[in-house]
């Protein structure tokens, strides 16, 4: 966890990363980001989980495309 209660652990950001890509997030938790958040994990986090997110989406598009005999 981290060492102040107020400041969000890694985990709490990247669980706050995922609920922004699902378009859902408690109040609470969004008022604490902004007031204890370190911007920085929140772009690299956030831009971990779009190069994965496109990974994930070329590799299904290869798979369907791969199976349909193209």
């Amino acid at each position: 966890m981290s060492d102040n209660p107020g400041t969000p652990s890694l985990w709490d950001v990247a669980k706050s990363v995922f609920a922004a890509f699902l378009g859902v997030q408690k109040s609470a938790n969004y008022q604490r980001d902004f007031q204890h958040g370190k911007p920085w994990q929140y772009i690299f986090l956030g831009l971990l989980f779009v190069a994965i997110f496109i990974f994930i989406l070329v590799g299904v598009v290869m798979l369907v495309i791969s199976l349909a005999g193209a």
